[in-house]
């Protein structure tokens, strides 16, 4: 799937506006991340995978995904430093980055496939690799170094309904979640779209909604809620939640899920 250089730039949160956007890039200020390839025409289609990041410009963590949970730590106020944490779906570790940079004592880099860590997680003394490890059977027991009190979710193929159950059970009590909610991957495979993109701002409160009432039937308490700064896989829109492991298994009746999607709608389009 091709896709415009300016939408790109603005879906990955190099700029805050599309208008932004074709500016600096016709100033010769966007690259290709991994070649450093420069883009300097607005409209240029490229392949929609290609991960942009702008001229002279370092990226904090060792992908771009780590931005996701840098904001939610900042919006949710949650705080990892001193915590033994879990990465459910690490990849390249970018959310791992992100809490060894924020203070976490130890992460476990859990992902099911394999050779996928950035040399720089994988080497840090902090960090349990485990690969090819299926999170939907894990157990308390599998986790040598001590139970976390934190942990963040980032999956793809895979439902959140099949990853929350064992998470409450081997998650601390009062520990703290932060999840990503990704629709394509929680809606029905009829409401997804052309390319497994899905656009219907219905489906995805439908999907918010359905992630919600299962961290409820787990014994989640649902604390929080918003919208990913960057897009995901193929320009798909996703949403973090804030899940606590506590006394009051109940739903913030501050959140409200058609506000927030409109807050996404005007940020990030």
């Amino acid at each position: 799937m091709k896709e415009r250089v300016d939408v790109l730039a603005t879906n990955q949160a190099l700029f805050e506006t599309r208008e932004q956007a074709k500016r600096g890039i016709m100033a010769g200020l966007v690259v290709s991340e991994k070649t450093g390839e420069r883009f300097d025409k607005p409209g240029q289609k490229i392949d929609a995978s290609i991960a942009l990041r702008l001229k002279g410009e370092k990226l904090r963590y060792v992908s771009r995904g780590g931005l996701k949970l840098e904001k939610a730590l900042r919006e949710f106020n949650v705080d990892v430093n001193g915590l033994l944490c879990l990465d459910i779906g690490a990849s390249t570790g970018g959310f791992t980055d992100v809490m060894l940079q924020n203070g976490a004592s130890l992460v476990y880099a859990l992902d099911v496939g394999t050779n996928q860590l950035a040399w720089k997680i994988r080497s840090d003394q902090r960090v349990v690799v485990m690969e090819q490890f299926n999170f939907r059977n894990a157990l308390p027991t599998d986790f040598s170094k001590g139970q976390p009190a934190f942990a963040s979710i980032d999956v793809s193929f895979i439902s959140l309904d099949l990853i929350l159950p064992p998470l409450f059970d081997i998650l601390l009590q009062n520990g703290n979640v932060v999840a990503l909610i990704k629709p394509q991957f929680e809606a029905g495979r009829a409401q997804v779209g052309k390319n497994g993109i899905v656009k219907d701002p219905k489906v995805h409160k439908m999907t918010i909604e359905k992630v919600l009432t299962t961290a409820i039937k787990c014994g989640f308490s649902v604390k929080n809620l918003t919208f990913s700064p960057i897009k995901g896989g193929g320009g798909n829109v996703e949403f973090l939640v804030h899940l606590k492991k506590d006394q009051n298994v109940e739903i913030n009746e501050s959140i409200n899920v058609e506000e927030m999607l409109k807050r996404e709608k005007e940020t990030l389009e």
